[in-house]
């Protein structure tokens, strides 16, 4: 899924598309019986592609989440004229 799976479902959506557009099988006893046509696989792989595209990008998109930004700290120690010691603690983000 992701990134690789984009690759491989737009590669399976070329394959298809050579198949429909480019390829041209002539008729002979095989696919007479079995009805076995490279337009219809064309088809069928330009699909499966295509919705392999969609959930790969879905995917790869819901991964890529902005950087949450890292915690800084603050410890001071505040002395008051009369020497009383206080501790800070903040946490910012």
């Amino acid at each position: 899924m992701g990134l690789p799976g984009m690759v491989l479902s737009g590669l399976s959506a070329v394959v298809g598309a050579i198949m429909y557009w480019a390829v041209t099988a002539q008729s002979s006893n095989v696919v007479q019986n079995h009805g076995f046509r490279l337009s219809t696989v064309g088809v069928i792989l330009m699909i499966a592609g295509a919705v392999g595209f969609v959930v790969s990008l879905t995917v790869f998109l819901s991964s890529r989440r902005a950087p949450s930004l890292p915690t800084r700290t603050t410890d001071r120690e505040v002395v008051d004229d009369t020497g009383h010691r206080t501790l800070f603690h903040e946490e910012k983000r």
